[in-house]
């Protein structure tokens, strides 16, 4: 029996104009701080790059087609466990297709992924193998752009994976796989921990085990070569994690400024979007309008400190090494990660591990191809009993 607790109701994208008026009004507006010459980046966002990058966000950055970007697929809304979730479910028009559930990270939408979805729900068009075709479920995270904000404490990596759970039993989707990057990475694992008989495969970009600090027994498992690299991975996190404690601890304080000033919230996500040496490590940046993107969204939706809470409820879980679920899973490792397969395989059951020398952190941005091809191959050899008819995917038509 479905009741109105479980309604999957559409959702369409429509700002009115006057909030972006507002927005370009806010960012005219800015209050700029000093600079030191020749400091680049070495002390965070780096001046002339944000002032850049700010311009273009007032005056040649058009939200309108992205927000048409997003409404060409189809989106809806439902309540879960008090919370509203936004999501996308993108049916492949291929009968066998795998369902999947895509998990973004911060500071990302699910608008990150318009550009795989294509290739992912029907292969066939893009150059690829129909066998290989999935029906996507997309969610916004619990307190994120589309979302809206989170409205109570406690969302962390376990009751967003029983979400997910459950978003997918509502939609008819009996098993399937789980991919994401970033706290997608973390999120994803979970559910397979959460629902093994459900989740026949996970798949990650950007695992996140790279900076733990490591006890003497994670320290005996590992090489001298891997001992050397998670000594430069911690050196490299002591400098960069500045915004994850800020918001790991006192998320709220830093709110008041990411929801009264544009430029304080670009400045604040770029932290992590572009905060690095692109020659040095030779990553792909994502494109302005990708990160613009994100940011407007979180703009318009006023969620930038709902999604920095986000931080705080894993914080309060304990960042820790769970166990294997024993839930298959294969690894793509783009360039400027830094993840370790002997620490990652005390949490994961590692199947597949391919390292890549091109892309970044935001895969989906910046190596779409690849990603998309590595997803393929990974779940190519565990499609088998996940078929709807048996123990498979399917799902009610017509619903969502």
């Amino acid at each position: 029996m479905i009741t109105d607790e479980d309604a999957v109701r559409p959702f369409r994208l429509a700002v009115p104009q006057g909030e972006l008026d507002e927005l370009r009004l806010r960012i005219a507006r800015t209050r700029w701080p000093d600079d030191l010459p020749g400091a680049g980046w070495s002390y965070g966002v780096a001046g002339p790059y944000l002032r850049e990058l700010a311009g273009y966000w007032a005056d040649g950055y058009d939200w309108r087609a992205h927000e048409a970007e997003l409404n060409a697929f189809p989106q809806f809304t439902t309540v879960i466990d008090g919370q509203n979730v936004h999501f996308l479910h993108v049916r492949s028009p291929e009968p066998d297709a795998l369902p999947l559930v895509l998990t973004h990270g911060w500071p990302s939408t699910v608008h990150d992924f318009t550009g795989i979805l294509g290739p992912l729900t029907d292969p066939r068009a893009h150059g690829g193998d129909p066998a290989d075709a999935f029906h996507v479920v997309a969610p916004s995270l619990p307190g994120f752009a589309h979302s809206g904000p989170a409205t109570a404490p406690g969302w962390g990596v376990r009751r967003i994976a029983s979400a997910w759970a459950e978003l997918m039993r509502r939609l008819g989707h009996r098993r399937y796989g789980a991919q994401g990057g970033d706290f997608g990475a973390i999120v994803s694992p979970e559910l397979g921990r959460v629902a093994p008989d459900r989740v026949i495969g996970v798949h990650l970009n950007a695992p996140p085990n790279a900076s733990a600090p490591l006890d003497a027994a994670e320290s005996a498992l590992l090489t001298a070569d891997e001992r050397a690299r998670a000594g430069a991975n911690a050196r490299w996190w002591q400098a960069h994690c500045g915004y994850a404690a800020q918001m790991s601890t006192r998320p709220q304080t830093v709110a008041y400024a990411l929801n009264d000033s544009p430029v304080g919230q670009l400045a604040w996500n770029l932290e992590f979007f572009v905060d690095h040496d692109p020659v040095a490590t030779r990553q792909t940046l994502p494109s302005w309008d990708a990160v613009l993107t994100d940011v407007t969204a979180f703009w318009l939706t006023g969620t930038a400190g709902s999604a920095a809470r986000l931080y705080r409820e894993i914080a309060a879980d304990g960042w820790g090494r769970p166990a294997p679920s024993g839930v298959p899973t294969g690894v793509a490792l783009f360039r400027g990660d830094r993840a370790i397969r002997t620490l990652a395989e005390l949490s994961h059951t590692v199947t597949r591990w391919t390292a890549y020398d091109t892309g970044g952190h935001f895969a989906s941005l910046q190596a779409p191809e690849p990603l998309v091809a590595d997803v393929r191959a990974f779940f190519r050899t565990l499609r088998r009993g996940a078929r709807p008819g048996g123990a498979g995917g399917g799902g009610r038509r017509g619903r969502a």
